[in-house]
């Protein structure tokens, strides 16, 4: 039952994903005709501006169905990561739009130019409704997906950006003050670039097989080496498979002999680790004092029992 009720989330999400990309669209179109008809280069660029918020929500839709397909010889580890993939993509496009907001602002403070009359205004107005819509129908799966996340701020950025253009294009029409344009944008372009560096990380950390943020790997192995029977640990590695699913690789090295030792270690290992730290997928591999695979183990990246000699085995 509560696996239907999963998979009925998932359609539902993407069905609000789908939602979103079509009122986008349907706006980058109503955009470039405007744009046309009244000769407002302006809007032809909030336009393409528009369709990069469209293209964002596609990238996210397909990585959202990529990740779903199951495990296979090729993809052993199954697809989940292409919404880490996506995410990646749509910060670092971000960065890219926040980055030329900068350059055009400044070249507006640099050269002024005449803002077009209140057609740009209600355009824009029309715009920040539909981006408002967009974010209503993508806010809730934001809070748990670095992917969807990466297409809301998007989203954000660019209602931001409808926000200022009301807001100056109104301004500049009642008192003239044409620096208002670039000031608003200088703004929007600073937020836009502090939102992505500090999401950007996450997705990167994923796919560098980082350890996960709320994970402390001392913790673990103190609590690994608290367990009767552990001698010492090593090959430690943890990463993150996805937003929620760690796993953990380890050479325990145990003292009993038995076979069933052993199994009794490894049993309250995985429940130490399942437990305490929320690590579900782990590959440990038992060993003897006697047949320890390497004179110098790597733990967390550093050197330990240096002084048995020998070079770093890892």
């Amino acid at each position: 039952m509560s696996g239907h009720h999963h998979h009925h989330g998932k359609e539902g999400g993407d069905k609000r994903i789908g939602w979103a990309i079509f009122v986008n669209v349907l706006l980058t179109f109503a955009q470039i005709v405007g744009g046309i008809f009244s000769g407002s280069l302006s809007l032809i660029a909030d336009a393409l501006h528009n369709f990069s918020d469209a293209a964002s929500l596609m990238i996210a839709y397909g990585a959202r169905r990529i990740s779903r397909r199951p495990a296979d010889d090729a993809m052993t580890f199954g697809y989940v990561r292409a919404e880490i993939v996506a995410a990646l993509i749509n910060y670092t496009t971000l960065i890219v739009i926040g980055l030329y907001l900068l350059y055009e602002a400044v070249m507006r403070f640099i050269q002024p130019e005449p803002i077009e009359g209140w057609t740009v205004v209600v355009v824009a107005g029309i715009a920040l409704a539909i981006d408002i819509i967009t974010a209503m129908l993508t806010y809730a799966m934001s809070k748990s997906s670095m992917n969807i996340r990466a297409a809301f701020l998007h989203n954000v950025a660019d209602a931001l950006g409808s926000v200022g253009v009301i807001i100056a294009g109104t301004l500049v029409l009642i008192y003239e003050w044409t620096w208002i344009d670039p000031a608003i944008t200088l703004l929007i372009a600073g937020y836009i670039l502090w939102q992505a560096f500090t999401e950007i990380g996450g997705s990167i950390r994923v796919l560098m097989m980082g350890t996960p943020e709320d994970t402390d790997v001392n913790r673990i192995l103190e609590d690994l080496r608290g367990i009767e029977g552990v001698e010492d640990i090593h090959h430690v590695h943890v990463w993150a498979l996805d937003e929620g699913h760690n796993a953990m690789e380890a050479h325990l090295v145990v003292g009993g002999q038995s076979l069933a030792d052993m199994a009794r270690v490894k049993k309250q290992a995985r429940r130490v680790l399942k437990e305490r730290h929320g690590i579900g997928h782990c590959t440990m591999e038992i060993e003897t004092p006697e047949d320890r695979s390497d004179e110098v183990s790597k733990v967390i990246g550093h050197e330990v029992g240096a002084e048995s000699g020998g070079e770093t085995g890892h």
